[in-house]
């Protein structure tokens, strides 16, 4: 062989290691969310369409509450509350929503905004303790938890709200051409997160601050307000989420989101985004959420006790935080 063909076998080794590389790092979430489906393309009716609208329907609420989550881990933090806050929003709204006298379509539009603001508040108030104290938002969150539980709680005094609009019931269980009206709502949330992410000053800035806070700070930009900014978006989607729920279940309870802020982590870290910030897409956190939605249906189907398919979720969680590291390498490299 001479210099001219080894240098050309060369050139298409390191071409090959680089497409590897750029398989395993972009789209390697993709790949594991089709061969999942293969998996349990062997289960009986798991293909069936009306168990296909089933798993799209479960991964909407969390689909919706892990946008959210994304902002904030972008930044380098983490939002606990958020399954307490959707319990509290849901209950603001379904107080609001069973009003006496109120025609239908206002009492929805009064109930939709009520629960946007209750998540805001929630939101404003753990970007700003979180930021203006440089208290770990871990902690934080901690304590939000715990106040917007309480405050549901409160509020109904422990009980069910329901009784809503008809028409609002029925909105819940749409679906267009087999696919959820939700999960299509849903989808537009995906959109506008990756839009403002990818093609907007505001999205780089929030990476940046992941990568680097003080680089981000010294080129100029005012980082208290980014980082109160991705918490109240995230606000903003558990409010969302929390009217998804109502329309989806026809129920407002303050006992309801328990272990949804768990999914909604698990949900972006499998989807590729770093726990330490900087690093990581909505269309990522999108698989991940149909990852786990496929994964817990899936073990469903296999006839898997309700204890299993929690410590599987479980294992899959730190595999795909591990896969994180490599990713990272991959980056780099």
């Amino acid at each position: 062989m001479d210099t001219t063909d080894l240098t050309t076998a060369q050139a298409g080794s390191k071409t090959i290691a680089s497409t590897t590389k750029t398989v395993l790092r972009e789209a390697g979430i993709g790949i594991a969310l089709i061969a999942l489906i293969i998996v349990f393309s062997f289960t009986p009716h798991f293909l069936s369409s009306s168990n296909v609208t089933n798993i799209l329907t479960q991964v909407t609420i969390n689909l919706v509450l892990s946008i959210g989550m994304t902002f904030v881990i972008l930044i380098g933090g983490i939002d606990l509350s958020v399954g307490s806050v959707l319990s509290f929003c849901a209950v603001v709204a379904g107080t609001v929503m069973t009003l006496p006298g109120l025609d239908p379509a206002v009492a929805v539009f009064l109930a939709t905004i009520s629960a946007i603001v209750a998540g805001i508040g929630f939101g404003l108030l753990n970007g700003l303790i979180s930021a203006w104290w440089a208290i770990p938002s871990f902690i934080v969150t901690l304590g939000t938890l715990n106040i917007a539980r309480g405050a549901a709680l409160q509020v109904t005094n422990a009980s069910t709200i329901y009784s809503f609009p008809a028409a609002f019931n029925a909105f819940g269980s749409q679906t267009f051409y087999g696919i959820p009206l939700l999960f299509l709502i849903a989808l537009v949330l995906v959109a506008i997160g990756w839009f403002v992410l990818t093609k907007t000053v505001f999205g780089r800035v929030l990476y940046g601050i992941g990568n680097n806070e003080e680089a981000a700070r010294l080129a100029g930009h005012n980082v208290f307000f980014y980082k109160v900014a991705a918490f109240t978006i995230c606000g903003v989607l558990v409010g969302i989420g929390a009217i998804i729920y109502m329309a989806r279940l026809n129920i407002a309870s303050p006992i309801i989101g328990i272990g949804f802020e768990l999914n909604a982590i698990a949900a972006v870290i499998i989807g590729g985004t770093s726990l330490s910030g900087g690093r990581g897409s909505i269309v990522g956190t999108l698989l991940g959420a149909c990852i786990i939605g496929v994964l817990a249906n899936g073990l469903i189907l296999l006839g898997l006790s309700d204890f299993m398919r929690q410590m599987i979720t479980g294992f899959v969680i730190i595999l795909a935080v591990i896969l994180d590291k490599y990713r990272e390498r991959l980056t780099k490299a």
